[in-house]
C-alpha cells in the first residue's frame, strides 16, 4: 500500500510539472504570436516610423541617411517593425508572465504584482522616451558638428538604427534601477547605508556604463551619466523609505 501511495504521489508531481511546462509553452507561443501579428502590422507603418526615427538627423541642416547595400533599407524597416512590435506587446507579455507565476504567489505578493507590472512598463517606456527625445538629438547634433564643408556626413541607416536602438534599450533598462532597488530593499538585501557607502563605486560603474553605450566623447557620456546618477540617488531615497517602514512594522510587531 505504501509503495502504491508513493507511486501515485510521484505521478501527481510529474503531471503537475508537465502541466506547468505546458502552460509555459502556451505563454511563449502566445507571446511569439502577438509579436508576429503586431510586428506585421507595424511593417505597414514602417515608412513614417523610419522618417520619425531619422528626424534628429534631418533636423540638422537637412542631413539625410543612406543605405549602402541593396537590402539594407528593407532589413532596417523589418528590424524597426520588429522593435516597435516588441515595444507595444511588452505589457501583454508581462501580464501573461504574471498569470503564469500567480499560482505560486501568496495573497500579499499578488497585491503587489499588478503595481509592480505597471511600474516596470512605465519606467521602461519613460527611459526609451528620454533616450529618443533628449539624448539622441543632442548626441547626433554634437557629433555632426565636427563636419566641415569638405567633410560631409554620410550615415548608414543600418548603423544609425543600431545606435538609436542600443541607446533606447539601455535607457529603458537603466530606468528600472529604482524598482530593482525597491525590491532588493523589501527583501532586505540592500539598505541605504550600503548604497551611500558604495556611491563612489556606483559613480565609476555609471561612467564606465555610459562610456560603453555612448560615442567616445565626454558630452554624450555626461548626458547619459547625469540621469543615471539621479536615478541612483532616487534609489537611495526609495531604500530609505522602505527600510524605515520595515523597521516601524518590526517595532509594532514587537
Amino acid at each position: 500500500m505504501t509503495d502504491t501511495a508513493d507511486n501515485k504521489e510521484v505521478t501527481k508531481k510529474e503531471m503537475s510539472f508537465l502541466d506547468h511546462l505546458d502552460e509555459l509553452r502556451s505563454v511563449l507561443i502566445a507571446a511569439l504570436a502577438a509579436l508576429v501579428v503586431v510586428s506585421g502590422a507595424c511593417w505597414f507603418f514602417s515608412k513614417p516610423l523610419l522618417d520619425m526615427l531619422v528626424g534628429p538627423i534631418s533636423a540638422i541642416d537637412g542631413n539625410n541617411v543612406y543605405f549602402l547595400q541593396p537590402a539594407e533599407a528593407f532589413l532596417t524597416r523589418m528590424k524597426l517593425a520588429l522593435a516597435c512590435g516588441s515595444f507595444i506587446i511588452l505589457p501583454y507579455v508581462l501580464w501573461r508572465i504574471y498569470h503564469f507565476i500567480m499560482p505560486g504567489l501568496h495573497d500579499k505578493e499578488r497585491r503587489f504584482a499588478v503595481p509592480l507590472l505597471l511600474a516596470t512598463v512605465s519606467l521602461f517606456y519613460l527611459g526609451v522616451a528620454f533616450a529618443y527625445i533628449v539624448l539622441v538629438p543632442k548626441v547626433i547634433a554634437f557629433m555632426l558638428s565636427f563636419g566641415t564643408t569638405s567633410m560631409l556626413p554620410m550615415i548608414s541607416i543600418g548603423s544609425y538604427f543600431a545606435f538609436v536602438a542600443r541607446l533606447c534599450l539601455a535607457f529603458g533598462i537603466v530606468f528600472e534601477l529604482p524598482l530593482v532597488v525597491f525590491l532588493l530593499s523589501v527583501l532586505g538585501i540592500v539598505n541605504p547605508v550600503m548604497l551611500l557607502r558604495g556611491w563612489r563605486y556606483a559613480l565609476i560603474g555609471i561612467v564606465i556604463f555610459s562610456a560603453v553605450l555612448t560615442p567616445p566623447d565626454v558630452i554624450s557620456q555626461l548626458i547619459m551619466a547625469g540621469p543615471v546618477m539621479v536615478l541612483y540617488i532616487s534609489s537611495v531615497l526609495i531604500s530609505m523609505a522602505v527600510t524605515r517602514k520595515r523597521r516601524k512594522e518590526k517595532s509594532d510587531d514587537e
